[in-house]
């Protein structure tokens, strides 16, 4: 029997003003007393459950009593078996004082183990201290769940917490009415637990749970001096920490040789020494301390618990690393140390509840599509180093607490999208770096050089990357480094689908060679997106964030989050040259710059040039099938028959076929990469567009004449200069005038 109150006989012609003054005196009557105004004070936040209690009828309703049929209907249509109403449980979260109020009141009403709903409110006052209404801005569950749309609370204050109540009326939507009673269960809105556990190499001092917010002077003037431990910071984000009393050494042997630790031995220790293991979800988290990564110091902390059935459940910190060198010349070194193994504990514990990176909550699926990235934020979640003005910045106006958007995540999101092992790392919330490096020497932007992202449906996706020093002295880097995929992490995010990784369709060995890099200098490359091992990780239309992280010298360099978007097709020739195109030995041919011989891809290419001429992949496909005519090729011919090379080979199964250069492929390169050249450096990106050019150009010097290659060089300058490249990328060129040319010389290194 239902308990709710449904009142049908509101009038739906009635104001805002009307109807609250209505029900405020219905909720008056449903207490059976008046609210008592001493003392206001009191804090009334926290979390509120459903006491089914029943309320007598202030205003006539047809209703007596309440079948589980209505109370469903009331709040929405939920498929399946009805189950008696003594099932459901409903939980009110209002957050309206106390620590960062965020003036919002959230909910959760479970009909059975199949249906839940929750919504989330934003509030404002009514004039009275204890009363507040607003808008229902946020439901999750089925879709046509709890249709209402405004939400009237009224809480009752009392020094004693079993007597505090909460009277919520739900309405609007053109859903009844319908009052719940609720009672005062707890000050916080979730529960958590943690266990501190540290390796046997680690001295107690530097396993650092608390500092002294005062001990460093460079803290804003309003700060409160305090002692202030990670549990403290969490109880003030919303939890009712406690400690699981179970905190244990580790052996460093646990380790292996090395003495330091990988994901995997830090997952074995996770499972072996925390108390609390188990592969469920559960409101527990478990924090390790151990002296270093086996990646070395530059890695202060790792949420490193993303593999298994549950994730989140694990992070890491490590005392010895660049965390514990304070800089030169720092006057208080002690407490910069303190101060910086403390935000790395709460940094990645942080990670733990699903939190992201201030500058990364927009990317992969957000809990909120309108999540807003904060690169200037002072929260934990953000990098003191990251923001403007840069660490002394950041801690001069850093509070010791989360942002506002991320203490709301954390009290009001969905408690799946929250709970450590419930939902995965990567979804509902965002592609998670979840390194913590140093101050990187390097900056990563990845970029594509078109007037927008936005790609016309085919058309494939060139990724520019450009890798400039920072440090403020020279560098030497390996001058291919931006080549090295086995040190970089390329993650493309389409909206609402899992994060993939790109992955190149092959690996190379190359001679070590260093250049040296001035300060303020880059180093430049450019690969095909669309498509990789994995497949073509960017074909279908919408939405694309595309993000990178690469290691140098033991040093984390992590890129802008770059946004995509791949347009619908607009005809149904790109819907059928789609079902050719998008196969992997496609994918292969535009990557590796053409074929000769793989004869499916090339007919997939001639199509769309028959079908979509003026597009954008036209214009790739004519020049993946121009480019290998200007080279010799050779093919190995086996017959069909031969079980294998060497028995071919033996039993004269097997020829060679040579190919020539084709001259006839020039009026093709000249009208695309010429007197098209702006649309072809559009699409392609300046880097691709100037490699094929030199390309082109050398072809023609070997050829034909040195002037037929300097007309090219002489194009390719203007193209790129109007686009507003400089000039200096051009010096070096082989065949530029003034440059002496020397038949089949080899194309000299790109700079740009």
């Amino acid at each position: 029997m239902s308990r709710d109150f449904i009142n049908n006989d509101v009038d739906p012609s009635q104001t805002d003003d009307e109807f609250e003054e209505n029900e405020m005196s219905a909720e008056a009557a449903a207490f059976h007393q008046p609210f008592p105004v001493y003392p206001k004070k009191l804090a009334v936040s926290g979390l509120y459950k459903a006491t089914n209690k029943r309320l007598p009828l202030p205003i006539k309703s047809k209703f007596s009593e309440q079948s589980s049929d209505e109370f469903e209907n009331e709040i929405g249509f939920f498929p399946g078996k009805k189950l008696p109403l003594r099932r459901t449980k409903e939980e009110l979260r209002l957050d309206v004082d106390g620590h960062y109020p965020q003036m919002q009141a959230s909910g959760m009403i479970r009909i059975n183990v199949f249906t839940t709903v929750h919504w989330i409110a934003r509030l404002k006052s009514t004039g009275n201290s204890n009363t507040w209404k607003g808008n229902v801005w946020f439901k999750d569950g089925p879709a046509n769940a709890m249709r209402h749309t405004r939400v009237l609370i009224k809480v009752k204050r009392s020094w004693y917490s079993n007597q505090r109540q909460l009277i919520a009326t739900f309405s609007g939507g053109g859903a009844p009415t319908r009052v719940r009673h609720f009672k005062f269960n707890s000050a916080h809105f979730h529960p958590a637990e943690f266990e501190y556990d540290r390796v046997s190499d680690v001295p107690a001092a530097d396993a650092t749970t608390a500092i002294n917010t005062c001990d460093h002077p460079n803290r804003p003037a309003t700060i409160a001096c305090e002692n202030l431990s990670l549990e403290t910071v969490y109880r003030r984000a919303g939890f009712n920490v406690s400690k699981s009393g179970n905190d244990s050494p580790i052996p460093i042997d646990d380790a292996g040789g090395n003495a330091t630790w990988s994901d995997a031995e830090m997952h074995d220790a996770m499972q072996a020494y925390w108390s609390r293991f188990s592969n469920k979800a559960q409101w527990s988290m478990w924090v390790m301390f151990a002296r270093l990564h086996d990646s070395g110091t530059g890695l202060g902390g790792i949420m490193f618990d993303d593999i298994g059935p549950n994730h989140r459940q694990g992070t890491a910190i490590f005392t010895d690393s660049f965390i514990a060198q304070a800089p030169v010349g720092e006057a208080n070194p002690a407490a910069w140390v303190e101060r910086m193994r403390f935000w790395t504990a709460a940094h990645e514990m942080g990670h733990g509840f699903n939190l992201a990176h201030s500058w990364q909550k927009s990317l992969g699926t957000p809990w909120l599509p309108t999540l807003a990235d904060e690169p200037e934020a002072r929260s934990f979640m953000n990098y003191p180093f990251n923001v403007s003005g840069g660490e002394n910045s950041f801690f001069s106006d850093f509070e010791n607490r989360f942002s506002d958007s991320e203490l709301l995540f954390m009290r009001h999101a969905p408690t799946k999208f929250v709970q450590m092992g419930n939902a995965d790392w990567f979804e509902d919330h965002g592609f998670e770096q979840a390194i913590q490096g140093q101050p990187s020497p390097f900056r990563l932007e990845l970029r594509t050089n078109k007037a927008s992202t936005v790609f016309e449906f085919l058309e494939m996706v060139n990724l520019e990357l450009k890798l400039t020093n920072i440090s403020g002295q020279t560098r030497l880097l390996e001058a291919a480094t931006l080549k090295e995929y086995q040190n970089m992490a390329i993650i493309i995010k389409r909206d609402g689908m899992p994060a993939r990784q790109w992955l190149p369709y092959a690996s190379y060995v190359r001679d070590s060679q260093k250049a040296a890099i001035d300060h303020g200098q880059s180093i430049y490359d450019s690969l095909l997106l669309s498509a990789g091992k994995n497949g073509w990780d960017i074909a279908e239309p919408g939405g694309y964030t595309v993000q990178a992280m690469m290691t140098i010298n033991d040093e984390v360099v992590v890129s802008n989050s770059l946004k995509l978007r791949v347009a619908t097709p607009k005809t149904h020739g790109e819907e059928i040259c789609a079902q050719d195109l998008f196969a992997k030995e496609v994918g292969q041919v535009l990557t590796y710059g053409g074929s000769q011989f793989l004869e499916s891809a090339n007919n997939a290419l001639e199509e769309v040039i028959v079908r979509l001429p003026e597009s954008n992949a036209a214009r790739h496909a004519q020049i993946a099938l121009a480019l290998p005519k200007l080279r010799n090729f050779k093919s190995l011919n086996i017959t069909a028959d031969a079980p294998d090379l060497f028995t071919a080979l033996e039993k004269k199964q097997a020829s060679i076929h040579s190919v020539s250069t084709d001259s006839s492929v020039n009026k093709v390169l000249d009208k695309l990469l010429v007197k098209e050249g702006d649309a072809a450096a559009e699409t392609l990106g300046h880097i691709c567009y100037k490699k094929h050019m030199d390309t082109f150009s050398q072809y023609l010097a070997q050829q034909e004449s040195a002037s037929s290659a300097e007309k090219i060089q002489q194009a390719c300058q203007k193209t790129l200069m109007a686009r507003d490249v400089p000039e200096w990328v051009f010096a070096n060129d082989a065949h530029r005038s003034g440059s002496p040319l020397k038949k089949g010389s080899k194309k000299k290194a790109e700079k740009a």
